[in-house]
């Protein structure tokens, strides 16, 4: 039965992360941070088989560099604790070849991230000790069709039984904050999850193989919830 684990954290400087740095990890490069000035050099990092970066239509062409997205993010984000990228690892099959889990892997994204926005970077690890596994990169922020990012979130006035704005002791309108998007909404943990799990079984059946991932693995050792 092939192995299912899929493990979802989120990339903050609040926990002393940087993106640009965990991109230069998973990639084994060397890479510098402009926000910090500090220089990830990960090149002696073995394991290494195979990265790529995928882009939606709007986000410029500069950003398959993956330096130059991450900087870009790092730039945008102002405050000590902002929330930089979502940071997937998932376990890929050893039943499938190297070509194979590409192909599943490049499958899993464009459907789930890259089709609704997002920008991905990822890389695929495999020291020969029956463990390969990739590393899932992910922008938090939409982008206009400039390519150009959208505030996380936006102020929403509340309103009366009657429509009306409503004005506190203060002086000020009553308001909330709502996300631009909806990729931090739990829901997302489960259509992941389940798209995952089907497009390897997909591949596994298409190698003629048995082994099927098995989804009461990954409720024992997967996410249950998608980290804001």
């Amino acid at each position: 039965m092939a192995i299912y684990h899929m493990q979802a954290k989120v990339v903050s400087r609040g926990s002393g992360r940087s993106a640009v740095a965990a991109s230069a990890y998973m990639s084994c490069s060397r890479m510098y941070n402009d926000y910090d000035g500090i220089q990830h050099d990960y090149t002696r990092k073995q394991g290494l088989i195979y990265q790529e970066v995928m882009l939606p239509p709007m986000a410029p062409l500069e950003w398959n560099d993956r330096e130059q997205l991450w900087n870009a993010v790092e730039e945008n984000e102002k405050t000590k604790d902002s929330r930089l990228a979502r940071e997937f690892v998932v376990a890929l099959p050893v039943e499938l070849d190297k070509d194979s889990n590409i192909s599943l892997l490049q499958n899993f994204i464009q459907k789930n991230f890259v089709d609704m926005g997002m920008c991905a970077d990822f890389a695929i690890h495999d020291k020969g000790d029956g463990n390969p596994h990739a590393h899932i990169l992910l922008t938090l922020r939409a982008m206009d069709e400039h390519g150009k990012w959208l505030p996380k979130a936006r102020k929403v006035y509340d309103l009366d039984e009657n429509g009306e704005r409503i004005r506190l002791p203060s002086g000020n309108w009553k308001c909330h904050k709502e996300n631009t998007v909806d990729w931090n909404d739990q829901k997302y943990a489960e259509v992941w999850r389940h798209s995952w799990e089907t497009i390897t079984n997909r591949y596994l059946e298409a190698a003629g193989r048995p082994e099927r991932v098995d989804l009461r693995s990954f409720e024992r050792q997967g996410i249950q919830q998608i980290p804001t």
